[in-house]
């Protein structure tokens, strides 16, 4: 089993940080720093409570003049680079959120975004003064280093996850477009995807800004196309009829379905979890020209309350000619995940095509076999 994310705070990462600390800063007492940082219950703590722990006992270790302590890290911050060093950008949430300290501290957020990322530290000062905050990252949205580029599109999504929520830009987006359309044709994937995923955030709340937006930018370059197919992924999976007919797929017509015939199967039609099931599919499409298709299947699964919800995956996206026959199979496994836990009980599966359902069949999720002893 893969070692667990907060594993990488450890026993010799915070003496090796310590210790780079110490060398800059000679009266920093490295041993009591990793003792305090570790104190009970310390096993317990998950990834984001033990970055917090250390922030704020690096906090009681360092001066208490923030000026001063936020000189020490630019000394070492050089050799301090990569995910377990989101530290930094926290101690600035922390310690630099008065204002007083304001302007020094968007100066270090701007500075350790580049080391780790400090999209989740801009958000207590958005929250406390969005308008500052928005101004400053317009500026950033110009900035010749693609880590700050990216901090002023994902530091502002409305729904960034394991971020805090920014309820004023889910109630309206409109603060946050124009550093979108600063980013819009941006030279770096690292960037494009940051714009795609903050327009699949605000669809979630507000589908016509980012129909509207992706009317006005499809067609601009290559890069602002990719980011416009991407963003609008949830639209996409939802059959928005707008968006269907923006990316040109194939409409129903009057008299004259997508779809002529469908066959769905699934075998074998009772399993356990933690199985996997061989999913079969045949369709034709209508006689004519040549069409868009997106063919998924909705699988509607069983939640712990005995309610069902359903997830969407998708099995083909592309052009074929009219009157085709398509067919094909894929596995699917019914093993838990991080994201998504099992239950028995029936559970119906659907094959869409464009959105539309085109078939389906059902199969009887059972729970894991209980293990036996043999003596």
């Amino acid at each position: 089993m893969a070692e667990p994310l907060k594993a990488m705070y450890n026993k010799e990462f915070l003496h090796s940080f310590g210790m780079k600390i110490h060398t800059v800063y000679g009266s920093f007492e490295v041993e009591r720093f990793v003792a305090a940082a570790m104190k009970e219950p310390w096993e317990e703590l998950e990834l984001k409570a033990r970055m917090r722990r250390i922030t704020e006992t690096l906090g009681s270790f360092l001066p208490p003049a923030y000026e001063e302590a936020l000189r020490i890290l630019y000394a070492i911050d050089k050799d301090c680079v990569g995910f377990p060093y989101l530290i930094f950008p926290d101690f600035v949430e922390v310690y630099g959120g008065s204002g007083e300290h304001w302007e020094l501290s968007m100066e270090a957020l701007e500075r350790f975004t580049e080391k780790s990322s400090a999209e989740f530290a801009i958000r207590p000062f958005l929250l406390r003064d969005p308008q500052a905050v928005m101004a400053r990252m317009l500026l950033w949205a110009e900035h010749p280093s693609e880590h700050v580029r990216r901090l002023a599109s994902e530091g502002s999504r409305p729904r960034l996850p394991w971020g805090q929520a920014l309820p004023m830009f889910k109630h309206d987006p409109s603060p946050v477009l124009p550093v979108l359309e600063k980013l819009k044709a941006d030279p770096s994937r690292y960037v494009r995807k940051s714009v795609a995923n903050h327009l699949n955030d605000i669809a979630k709340d507000h589908p016509d800004i980012v129909i509207a937006t992706a009317r006005r930018w499809k067609g601009g370059n290559e890069n602002t196309d990719w980011i416009v197919r991407h963003g609008c992924r949830s639209l996409i999976r939802k059959a928005d009829p707008q968006i269907m007919e923006l990316f040109g797929y194939a409409p129903e017509e009057s008299g004259a379905p997508l779809v002529s015939a469908a066959v769905l199967a699934a075998q074998p039609a009772v399993l356990r979890i933690g199985d996997s099931c061989e999913l079969q599919y045949t369709l034709t499409i209508r006689e004519g020209e040549p069409v868009r298709i997106r063919i998924e299947y909705g699988i509607d699964f069983v939640k712990a309350a005995g309610k069902t919800s359903r997830k969407l995956f998708l099995l083909s996206d592309k052009t074929v000619p009219g009157g085709s026959r398509l067919s094909g199979t894929r596995t699917h496994r019914w093993a838990d995940l991080t994201t998504r836990r099992h239950y028995p009980g029936g559970h119906q599966i659907t094959l869409l095509v464009n959105g539309r359902e085109a078939a389906s069949t059902s199969l009887l999720l059972e729970g894991q076999a209980e293990a036996v002893n043999i003596q």
